[in-house]
């Protein structure tokens, strides 16, 4: 079964956006190995806000050939014909999840979509990086409603800049 796998940058009073879905407070340590990090990546899974954010960028963060899916009520699929528009996140991961490869999948955000596929056993990894600010407020890492979950710490990690990776699994994932 292919991997998913939540990873994401939070303040370290656990938001993952300001209060304005700004993210410019995280940033981009040359120790931070990207490419490295996201190798064996070939989906990427998006809730509509973060869809959005990532679509103003100069360019695709998401490299050639990635598969993006993106969860949303509102947006018309004929709309945004180089993404994958889906309704359904659970079902459509578990999908995801059970084809052949190896290939794994992104959970690059946002915090809503993160509750319901770990509220669903889809989310395999939890893979946090915690910047070394406060932002007081903002989109948290887990929004309220969010099942409780028990983890299992599997890796740490510290960047020369005091960024704090931390890698859980979830023992309780779907497989």
């Amino acid at each position: 079964m292919r991997r998913v796998r939540y990873s994401v940058a939070s303040s370290l009073d656990g938001y993952i956006a300001g209060p304005n879905g700004e993210y410019d407070w995280i940033p981009m340590d040359p120790a931070v190995d990207f490419a490295a990090l996201f190798a064996k990546v070939d989906t990427v899974l998006l809730g509509r806000a973060s869809y959005e954010m990532s679509a103003g960028a100069a360019e695709s963060p998401w490299s050639p050939g990635m598969r993006v899916f993106v969860f949303s009520r509102t947006l018309d699929p004929a709309a945004h014909p180089s993404v994958t528009v889906e309704r359904d996140a659970p079902a459509t991961v578990a999908r995801l999840r059970a084809e052949a490869g190896d290939g794994e999948i992104w959970l690059f955000g946002g915090g809503a979509l993160f509750r319901s596929l770990l509220d669903a056993g889809q989310v395999d990894a939890v893979e946090v990086t915690i910047v070394p600010v406060v932002l007081g407020g903002g989109i948290p890492l887990a929004p309220v409603g969010t099942r409780r979950a028990s983890l299992r710490l599997d890796h740490i990690h510290v960047y020369p800049s005091g960024m704090v990776s931390l890698h859980y699994a979830v023992p309780n994932a779907t497989h």
